[in-house]
């Protein structure tokens, strides 16, 4: 269904959500955007047939703050809203989300429910604008989306996760496979905000589902690299007083491209990245243990920590 609305979509999309090169961009000649719509179509719509024949009920919460978000995601892409009304739209979707959760959906049950909320709440809107941050190469969000949501589907057949989780983690990870044909270098289309902001909102909802049910640990390491790469970004450039909401070409990844690595090669290694840190993930659950889970993710840091000093050296160190 995602490769369908995608290549149905390619000419309209072409006609009236194109995205031009600049100095800032990664892609050298013109080229829609807007394939999100395909992305998170499909995954509600599957999902949520699904779940009926399943008799799973997907909160609807969920739902309504996902299509929200992926129509100021595509008003962006179109017209380029002023980032306080984003952030505004961005925070009530994330906050219908986050505030329509049970009161025993605990992370940190010492803290005072309010607070807890409001802190997921904080860390919800950076998740959505990071995962939108970092897309900004051919492939780079399939190469993150896919080894996640494939984990979160394993762990849902595991009995890991509910199934409403699962069910949204495996249309997510399909409808990213759809999209991908479309996306692998160079690029004949892109995701836009109508795509990767929703992909983000969904994607920060079952890992804090995961958390949720006493995973923390495996939720933290299965998106490490990006919020490694995003958040120290951001601090270095807030370090550099730069304007840190505009755009910029200075995520490690983007480094790597300038350093001359290759698009395959920066996403491949992040694939690979992502799969060793599923696998961390896992262990954790498996094992079950506090010193099994310090060794994760004392692995997966030195893993993110290495990639991310590759991407910030020239090629051949």
């Amino acid at each position: 269904m995602s490769a369908l609305i995608t290549w149905t979509s390619r000419p309209w999309l072409q006609r009236y959500a194109l995205a031009r090169p600049n100095a800032r961009s990664s892609h050298r000649i013109p080229t829609p955007q807007g394939a999100g719509i395909a992305v998170i179509a499909a995954t509600l719509v599957v999902a949520s047939a699904w779940a009926a024949w399943a008799n799973v009920a997907i909160p609807p919460a969920l739902v309504i703050a996902t299509v929200v978000i992926a129509v100021v995601g595509f008003a962006d892409d179109i017209v380029s809203l002023p980032v306080l009304v984003r952030l505004v739209l961005q925070a009530a979707c994330v906050g219908v989300v986050v505030f329509a959760a049970p009161d025993n959906a605990r992370i940190v049950p010492a803290l005072p429910l309010a607070l807890e909320r409001g802190l997921i709440l904080l860390a919800g809107i950076w998740f959505v604008n990071l995962v939108n941050f970092m897309d900004g190469l051919d492939l780079m969000t399939v190469a993150e989306v896919v080894p996640v949501t494939g984990t979160l589907l394993l762990l849902g057949l595991l009995g890991d996760l509910s199934w409403p989780v699962t069910l949204i983690a495996t249309a997510l990870c399909g409808a990213m496979l759809g999209f991908a044909p479309f996306n692998k270098p160079v690029a004949k289309v892109f995701l836009g905000d109508v795509g990767s902001l929703p992909i983000g909102l969904l994607l920060g909802w079952c890992l804090l589902e995961l958390a949720w049910r006493g995973q923390p640990a495996a939720a933290l390491l299965l998106p490490a690299y990006y919020l490694a790469d995003s958040t120290i970004t951001l601090f270095r450039r807030v370090a550099r007083r730069e304007q840190f909401w505009s755009a910029h070409r200075s995520h490690f990844y983007q480094r790597a491209i300038d350093n001359g690595f290759t698009v395959p090669r920066v996403v491949g290694e992040v694939f690979a990245l992502n799969f060793l840190l599923g696998l961390l993930a896992l262990g954790t659950i498996s094992a079950g243990s506090a010193a099994a889970t310090s060794l994760a993710l004392f692995a997966g840091a030195i893993a993110t920590g290495f990639i991310l000093w590759r991407f910030s050296r020239h090629q051949g160190f």
